[in-house]
């Protein structure tokens, strides 16, 4: 049972946390995701951080309602591998944004990706 407690509250906290990186890509931290999006990305930078917060209110949502767990959690995982390029990209063209402002800061970063990927994959199973 506390297991169960565990995964619910993390997938709990996950889903929140997506809801508010989705209104911040909205709103107040716009400019620096836009620093995220990789030049070969084929939409503009704005449209894409306009995107992908949409996307990251839905997944978020839909955490926090743990309808299909599984699904969501499979999904979740995916995005989060989808947006690592931004990432790299931001660590590979020394682009400033969210106070990581050094090389060492911006590579640091690259590794907790993945621990984004097994918390949505961790907390939406049994």
């Amino acid at each position: 049972m506390a297991g169960s407690k565990a995964r619910t509250a993390a997938r709990l906290l996950l889903g929140g946390a997506l809801v508010f990186a989705g209104i911040s890509h909205l709103t107040f931290a716009r400019k620096d995701f836009q620093a995220q999006v990789p030049e070969w990305v084929p939409v503009d930078e704005d449209t894409t951080v306009l995107a992908s917060g949409v996307v990251e209110i839905a997944l978020g949502a839909a955490l926090a309602s743990g309808v299909k767990r599984n699904l969501v959690g499979n999904v979740a995982a995916a995005f989060f591998t989808a947006i690592f390029p931004g990432n790299l990209s931001q660590w590979i063209n020394r682009r400033d944004a969210f106070g990581l402002d050094t090389d060492s800061r911006r590579f640091t970063r690259l590794f907790f990706q993945p621990v984004l990927i097994a918390w949505a994959l961790w907390s939406t199973r049994r």
